[in-house]
């Protein structure tokens, strides 16, 4: 499970106390270009806060709430009592125990959600189940060679969650992607190798075959059940 960072957490109020002056330009005085880019900044900041506030765990259920971080960070700035009474140590594992919570929660809801629609996949026709969990079905069968782990491939792909929000393709970065197939998702490397190059497949990738809770793709996606449609165009001389 991903460790939140209570020392994290706190630097990011620090810089995103600027969300609070949402409403200041009726009052804030900005006469001058330093006014204006000091207002910017800060408004930068504030969007990236709140960004930030969406995704952490349990977010959509209980969302943090900006008045009292707010409050906090002043409080802090003028010397008057912070942490509610608690030592920083003792803040900081009463915010990691939130999160932890939190995130095993979100974590149980979206693993039944997901077991339970890939049972009710796994049904469908022309709907494959592998050993490890992962599901495929052919669209186009292709007649080249099959790509081992090591060999550097091109592909079109798209892929969407499983409220049908599209979140990544090949499309948004330019064209098809290239990389070598060992360094991709679990799913990824597992799935291509049963493609034949020509071919196109639909894979539902289970959460514990996608991204890794610590690794930098792991976010936001992590627990997430993965669709992706795939276009096996080329294996690569390297």
């Amino acid at each position: 499970m991903k460790k939140i960072s209570f020392l994290a957490i706190a630097a990011m109020v620090v810089i995103g106390v600027a969300f609070a002056s949402c409403d200041t330009t009726k009052t804030v005085n900005v006469k001058s270009e330093i006014d204006s880019v000091s207002y910017i900044i800060g408004a930068s900041y504030g969007f990236g806060l709140r960004q930030q506030a969406s995704q952490f765990p349990g977010a959509s259920e209980n969302p943090i709430n900006m008045d009292a971080l707010i409050k906090g960070f002043v409080d802090a700035a003028k010397g008057d009592s912070v942490f509610l009474g608690m030592e920083m140590n003792e803040a900081g594992s009463f915010v990691n125990s939130y999160f932890q919570n939190a995130q095993m929660k979100a974590t149980e809801a979206s693993n039944a959600e997901n077991n339970k629609f890939l049972a009710e996949n796994a049904k469908q026709s022309g709907v494959i189940t592998t050993e490890s969990g992962l599901q495929y079905k052919v669209i186009t069968e292709g007649t080249g060679p099959k790509p081992k782990e090591t060999d550097k491939i091109k592909v079109n792909y798209r892929g969407n969650l499983l409220n049908g929000e599209e979140f990544d393709s090949s499309e948004k970065h330019g064209g098809p992607a290239e990389f070598i197939l060992g360094n991709v998702i679990t799913g990824w490397i597992e799935g291509l190798q049963l493609m034949p190059v020509g071919s196109k497949y639909v894979f539902w990738i289970p959460s514990n075959l996608a991204y890794d809770p610590a690794g930098p793709q792991g976010s936001p996606y992590y627990g997430k059940l993965l669709i992706f449609e795939i276009e096996l165009l080329e294996i690569l001389k390297q």
